[in-house]
């Protein structure tokens, strides 16, 4: 698997599913609305190794007996349980912030759902989806207890292959080498995200 091709793939699913949770909590209120809430969070206060455990258990269980087994589909479904918690955390605080009243005023002068969306809420609500998606991928692209219970054969991502190679005397110089990149790559979008969540919270409040 190429290098974030994972990584990738799970971010765009939990930009998709996280927003979509985070609307239906912050906009709606239903029965067991607390309920999806926590469920939603739970993987990420969850140790990895009891994460990656329960999904290759159910992976086991639903996609074996349908003739699919362990890979690159998997991996993003691992990886997307514990990155839709990064984006619907954002987004749904940015919403808690935003008073649902602006899309109701745009829909009084005749906008429809989408166009109140596109116009209005999608605007509020963009930099909390970007720095939810940047720390959604860096917590994919350097996830390895996951990814090592759910990845079948083949599928080897840079932080599992840094962690085969560590064992390796003559790999050690090129393990160090990717090791340092591997964590300043990460540091990119975390502080980017760290300035765009500091960016919405100061808007927020003007």
């Amino acid at each position: 698997m190429g290098v974030g091709q994972g990584g990738s793939r799970a971010t765009a699913v939990a930009l998709v599913l996280g927003t979509l949770i985070a609307f239906a909590v912050a906009r709606y209120r239903f029965f067991g609305r607390g309920t999806v809430s926590f469920v939603v969070v739970l993987p990420i206060a969850l140790p990895g190794i009891v994460t990656g455990i329960a999904l290759n258990s159910a992976f086991g269980t639903v996609l074996e007996p349908l003739g699919v087994g362990l890979g690159l589909f998997t991996v993003i479904v691992g990886h997307a349980t514990f990155c839709i918690v990064v984006v619907f955390n954002n987004v749904v605080a940015r919403l808690r912030r935003t008073a649902a009243s602006y899309e109701e005023a745009a829909m009084d002068l005749g906008a429809n759902s989408f166009r109140a969306f596109a116009d209005v809420t999608f605007p509020l609500v963009r930099s909390a989806l970007l720095a939810g998606g940047l720390l959604a991928f860096a917590l994919s692209f350097d996830e390895i207890v996951v990814t090592t219970f759910t990845a079948g054969p083949g599928i080897e991502t840079l932080p599992i292959w840094i962690f085969n190679n560590m064992t390796r005397p003559q790999q050690a110089p090129v393990v160090n080498v990717v090791a340092a990149v591997l964590v300043l790559a990460s540091v990119v979008p975390i502080y980017a995200a760290q300035r765009l969540s500091a960016d919405t919270a100061t808007s927020s409040r003007v």
